[in-house]
């Protein structure tokens, strides 16, 4: 459930003051009130307002002066007992979002709030909107595999909930497309999915974008910077590898994990975060434990609900599925299709990249074919898999071709757990042969 909006009311008259919060708070509001420019900015450095109205006229400032810096990180609502076109011009120039003349009707001052905070929000959100369109983007998990159907039904399990959620996976398997169909699936869909890679940033870096900065923080900090845990507001936050954080940074993370507060960067305001968490990683975060370079009680705390994100090895039935959906993304309304060679051999290979290497083979597949309609075998080769056929034999004597033979296809079809299927798309023969060979060498298996 979101939390209620807060309001800052800096007004000097008591009375107006003291109406004018309970009024706000019978409508759903959080409500604080100032009597004066030093009361609210001794304020500010405890609370974080979503909306702030101001009287024209305080005892030790100016609107000059007021509007502008409240402005700059807040919505702000201007009310005055002494209208004028001119004075209403003046603070809006300033950066005040409404003006309202004294006394305000209950009505107006409520719609006009509602209106304000309803644009605030927008504005936000469209701040992200391209970052949130490239997240949502292929949210969707393609596959028919056994291993992809029972990540589906976890999925489908915790993306009603508010947990926090671990991904383990290779890289390049698909752990961000996991998180984007958790977002998606669950309450928070209608908001931002903001992803933090833990890889692309230094350890101080990464507090300053993750939790934000105030101004005068460090050198170079000439104003407050929000972080990305506050764009996230109302979403979810996919902190992608978790095990390049550092330990100092990873006590911050627990602290979030566990209280849902944060401070920003040289702040001394505890903010709370209305975001669901999401992290992912490629290391054994239990190793990294035992070797003290992850800390036990965020490990504990992230492992309450483990999700696996398949290899593409392991889920070999999905290889032309996948082909074929980012064959349709690369082809731009040209119609090509797959000659059945090079899906032969796109099943073969073990994809150590996992799927961001086979849409990266794809990709130039596409350029290599041309204008050509079909996708031939030697348009998807890869350098990777004419190294990963190179094998070595040992004989006692010079080797016979039936002994070639022999020993290729028995290292095939161990190497594929015995699956008919794979050994016979990898070796480019009928499963009705592998049968046959197995039938010849079988005495050899046991």
């Amino acid at each position: 459930m979101s939390r209620s909006k807060v309001i800052l009311v800096i007004d000097d008259d008591r009375g107006f003051r003291g109406l004018l919060t309970a009024q706000l708070g019978d409508m759903g509001y959080d409500t604080t009130g100032a009597a004066s420019w030093a009361e609210a900015s001794a304020c500010l450095k405890e609370i974080e307002p979503d909306l702030i109205l101001l009287d024209m006229k305080l005892p030790d400032t100016t609107p000059e002066l007021a509007v502008p810096e409240l402005a700059a990180e807040y919505p702000v609502i201007v009310l005055t007992g002494y209208g004028s076109i001119r004075s209403a011009v003046l603070v809006i120039h300033a950066g005040a979002l409404d003006y309202l003349t004294k006394p305000v009707s209950l009505a107006e001052l409520e719609l006009t709030i509602a209106r304000v905070l309803d644009n605030a929000e927008m504005r936000r959100s469209n701040a992200l909107y391209k970052r949130q369109l490239a997240a949502r983007q292929g949210s969707g998990l393609i596959g028919n595999s056994a291993a992809i159907l029972a990540l589906e039904s976890l999925i489908d399990a915790v993306a009603p909930t508010n947990a926090t959620v671990l991904i383990h996976g290779e890289s390049g398997s698909g752990k961000e497309v996991v998180a984007s169909a958790i977002h998606q699936r669950s309450e928070r869909k209608n908001s931002e999915l903001v992803t933090v890679d833990a890889t692309t940033l230094s350890e101080t870096l990464f507090e300053s974008e993750l939790f934000g900065h105030e101004k005068g923080a460090f050198t170079g900090a000439d104003r407050q910077k929000k972080g990305l845990i506050e764009a996230a507001e109302g979403g979810t936050l996919f902190l992608d590898e978790i095990g390049e954080v550092s330990l100092a940074n990873q006590a911050r993370l627990l602290r979030l994990f566990e209280s849902g507060t944060f401070r920003r960067v040289g702040g001394t305001k505890t903010l709370r975060a209305d975001v669901r968490f999401i992290v992912a990683t490629h290391r054994n975060l239990g190793l990294m434990v035992r070797e003290g370079r992850f800390r036990s009680d965020l490990f504990f705390r992230l492992s309450s609900f483990v999700l696996t994100s398949p290899p593409l090895r392991d889920r070999r039935e999905d290889i032309a599925l996948l082909a074929e959906h980012f064959l349709s993304q690369f082809c731009r309304g040209q119609k090509k299709l797959f000659a059945r060679d090079a899906i032969t051999t796109l099943t073969a290979y073990d994809w150590p990249g996992n799927v961001r290497e086979l849409r990266n083979v794809i990709e130039r597949a596409v350029i290599l074919a041309r204008n050509a309609a079909v996708i031939r075998r030697d348009h998807v080769s890869m350098p990777e898999l004419e190294g990963a056929s190179v094998l070595s034999f040992n004989f006692e004597h010079p080797p016979t071709l039936k002994d070639l033979e022999r020993s290729y296809f028995l290292r095939t079809l161990e190497r594929f757990g015995g699956n008919r299927a794979r050994t016979a798309a990898a070796l480019g023969i009928s499963e009705r042969n592998v049968y046959r060979l197995i039938g010849l060498y079988g005495a050899e298996l046991t």
